[in-house]
């Protein structure tokens, strides 16, 4: 075919506007064969009514513009025309006031319902607060033009939230406190407060009376935010009602505060796959890491906090690829530039073409019933081959995962050439002393939550987490770039052990 990839737009029966974006599935990297498609599907619909409901009240402005100025040129004219005319004079200028009337509650009521519009425009999402401050910190410096100093007091917070508007909402907050008040420092600061995520902007405390700040605070809240020479038709008062937030006025230990009080995230509830004891995996496995098969080395001197990783981890009906366990599960997370996209995210349920055995069920949770018709392993493999392009893979006792999709290359056409990083090695080269370096040991080590131990996606998560703690601990040992990391790995002790 000409184009193996395509992206257009179409509707369903229900009224619903799609777009489709459409790349070929290939029976191998260089093979011509097109084997299949993956189609990514984005419902638009709701984009194009407001895209809609914008350009028709753009229209109706322009147009009523248009009209407005022939009006008030006409009057104008009149208005010259009048000469000592009193009586016309006062007509003319009567026409060019109702004018002027008119068209600013037209502007008024597009800019009312344009921020109506942006409210929503940016769906709430999970975010670490510890994130959010990092970003509060420089957009503050960037633009408000004073010192910035963060405070955490409460670790690993997860809040739901819009965080283009809310990063503006305090940054517009911020710079006020500085032009108003001449605040030369301020403190960012994050506690909890009854249940509540609380955002301290916190400077020291002047002269000014309690009743006048209160006053300016109503002002500010109720104003467009205005961040730099960026401006919104939104309010902090709309942002923070969005995320059914407070803002308070406080003077605490010598310093004043406006606090931002946030409602936490949904807490994700924990799960396993099944309350037995179980063996775990072997921890090394007849797959080289370190065999180069794609011969290219062009990342070993990018910095692994500037790389693109494909964190993933395998369910599988046993512990012997060689001896014919299946994959049945596959979950894999996206970390970009040190960050876990969460919403990035591979899973899918695999039909492993024969039972699963009863003793390995309560390890993952995983039954005949919930794979069959699922589709196969040699089906799927492309799709995650699609979804781990051109980035580094990662798991945790890499070999034993690589095993298996290195027994399904020949079948399935897909092999898997990226270099790949295994958490293992690399805790076992920042902590060489300690006596485990199984996953959950690890994720003890570094006091991260687990949830959903022993499936797919949910160990993928806690690798990626694992992996973000590795690199700062890496980077203090001068093992900073990929190439160092890999040639570092290979010199342990865990990867010279082979079955």
């Amino acid at each position: 075919m000409a184009s193996p990839t395509a992206q257009f737009v179409t509707a369903t029966r229900s009224g619903q506007i799609l777009r489709v974006q459409m790349a070929a599935v290939r029976a191998g990297e260089s093979a011509s064969e097109v084997t299949g498609f993956l189609l990514v599907l984005d419902n638009v619909t709701r984009d194009f009514e407001q895209d809609s409901v914008h350009d028709r009240l753009m229209h109706g402005l322009t147009a009523a513009g248009r009209e407005f100025l022939d009006r008030i040129r006409a009057a104008h004219g009149r208005l010259l025309a009048a000469g000592d005319d009193i009586t016309r004079r006062g007509e003319a200028l009567a026409t060019i006031e109702r004018e002027m009337t008119t068209v600013g509650q037209r502007i008024a009521e597009f800019e009312a319902r344009r921020a109506a519009a942006i409210k929503t425009r940016w769906p709430l999402e999970d975010m670490l607060a510890d994130d959010l401050l990092a970003a509060i910190e420089t957009q503050v410096e960037n633009h408000a033009g004073c010192e910035v100093s963060v405070a955490i007091e409460a670790q690993a917070l997860w809040l739901r939230i819009d965080s283009f508007a809310l990063l503006q909402a305090i940054t517009s907050l911020a710079s006020r406190i500085v032009q108003v008040l001449g605040a030369k420092t301020l403190t960012v600061h994050l506690s909890l407060d009854d249940g509540r995520a609380r955002i301290d902007l916190a400077w020291p405390a002047d002269r000014v009376p309690a009743q006048a700040l209160a006053s300016w605070l109503a002002q500010w809240e109720s104003a467009p935010m205005q961040v730099g020479d960026q401006s919104s038709p939104l309010t902090v008062r709309d942002v923070v009602e969005r995320h059914q937030g407070q803002l308070r006025l406080e003077r605490i230990s010598g310093q004043q505060s406006i606090a931002v009080l946030l409602p936490l995230a949904e807490p994700v509830p924990e799960t396993t796959g099944g309350p037995g004891v179980h063996e775990a995996r072997p921890e090394y496995y007849d797959f080289d890491l370190f065999e180069r098969r794609d011969g290219n080395h062009a990342r070993d001197d990018s910095r692994l906090a500037d790389l693109t990783f494909t964190v993933f981890d395998t369910e599988t009906t046993g512990l012997q690829p060689s001896g014919g366990d299946q994959i049945i599960q596959i979950g894999a997370a996206r970390i970009v530039n040190g960050k876990l996209l969460r919403q990035e995210v591979f899973e899918q349920l695999v039909d492993p073409g024969r039972r699963i055995p009863a003793a390995s069920i309560p390890i993952h949770g995983i039954r005949d019933d919930m794979v069959s018709g699922k589709p196969g392993i040699d089906q799927v493999l492309p799709v995650f081959h699609a979804f781990a392009d051109d980035t580094i893979l990662v798991a945790h006792n890499a070999a034993f995962d690589m095993k298996f999709l290195q027994m399904r290359e020949q079948s399935s056409g897909v092999v898997f050439r990226q270099p790949v990083l295994d958490t293992l090695l690399l805790s076992a080269l920042v902590h060489p002393n300690q006596p485990s370096h199984r996953l959950e040991a690890i994720a003890q080590r570094f006091d991260i939550t687990v949830h959903g131990r022993h499936t797919a996606l949910g160990d993928a998560l806690v690798t990626a987490e694992v992996l973000l703690r590795l690199i700062p601990l890496l980077e203090a040992m001068g093992i900073r770039t990929l190439g160092e990391a890999l040639e570092a790995s290979q010199g342990t002790m865990f990867a010279r052990v082979r079955y």
